[in-house]
């Protein structure tokens, strides 16, 4: 089988049809440059180029074989820089998982920022709740996740991703709004919509213990756990409730948003983690480009 390097030397005679110019462009001397052509010839089995004392032209199957020659040449020369690309994490692909209450506030805003750090990256996005991209994780199905902690470091990397407070989300017209700043203590006895302790456990252990410290007890209307049907019954009227401070970003007509002080040191977190042994260059270059696409915290959200 013929080399890259005799495929070289012959294009390069063809396109210049002169052994010394063709020499000369690859900073070889002719004797080896001529060898080379010989070589590949008798690899080929027919002659690709005719020489005389005056000129140098390609023969009939020369002429055929130069655009195969320097198509070859092209896509060699394409396969060793995405190769690069691909080894630097420029290229690829990266499976990103998010569960459906992070993505509403964060995925646009990341996408943006991926899309202008990795573009040759292609990015596939899987909405799974936080134990089934553990799953994946371990299964290489994804490359990386966003999930509610905790999270188990013994099998898993991980950096804080996102760190927010809770606010109220009331229905319009409800008698809280007419306070200028709503105490833990205001929940008492108001009809709550509550996460579930099976489908949104990590809000709702966060719940269950702020409302013990603060010794209340709301009035639990319904569970559930998806923030948009959350925040559906609270624009039904149903109730009201806590949720992450970038939910303020889903509109619905009927829901009132309002900052939460007295619970500021109690936020929600949301990490990335990913599985140490994972070898994809995409991955790596995502991790140490964390700080520069974590969620702008100076977007409006009231």
């Amino acid at each position: 089988m013929f080399e890259m390097s005799q495929l070289r030397c012959f294009v390069a005679v063809a396109e210049h049809l002169h052994f010394g110019q063709a020499a000369q462009h690859l900073n070889m001397t002719q004797p080896p440059l001529s060898r080379q052509i010989q070589l590949l010839e008798r690899e080929v089995g027919v002659p690709l180029l005719e020489r005389n004392s005056r000129a140098v032209r390609l023969t009939p199957a020369g002429r055929v074989f130069l655009p195969e020659a320097q198509r070859i040449l092209r896509l060699s020369e394409s396969a060793m820089r995405w190769t690069q690309r691909v080894w630097r994490g420029e290229a690829g692909t990266l499976r990103i998982g998010f569960t459906a209450a992070s993505g509403y506030g964060m995925l646009p805003d990341l996408m943006l920022k991926l899309k202008a750090l990795m573009p040759d990256v292609d990015i596939v996005l899987r909405e799974m709740v936080s134990a089934a991209q553990i799953e994946a994780l371990n299964s290489g199905i994804l490359d990386i996740g966003f999930i509610r902690p905790p999270v188990d470091t013994r099998r898993f990397a991980f950096r804080e991703y996102l760190s927010e407070p809770l606010i109220a989300a009331l229905p319009a017209g409800h008698r809280l709004l007419e306070k200028s700043d709503i105490a833990l203590a205001d929940l008492d006895e108001q009809p709550f919509i509550m996460y579930s302790p099976d489908a949104a456990r990590y809000f709702h252990d966060i719940l269950t213990a702020l409302f013990d410290q603060a010794q209340i007890a709301p009035r639990i209307a319904h569970q559930v756990g998806q923030m948009h049907s959350m925040l559906a019954l609270v624009d039904a009227g149903f109730g009201m409730a806590l949720v992450p401070e970038v939910a303020a970003r889903l509109r619905f007509p009927n829901v009132v948003f309002r900052p939460m002080p007295s619970i500021t040191e109690w936020p929600a977190k949301l990490n990335l983690i990913w599985r140490p042994d994972n070898e994809n260059p995409a991955l790596a270059r995502f991790v140490e480009s964390i700080d520069g696409i974590r969620l702008d915290a100076n977007l409006p959200i009231f």
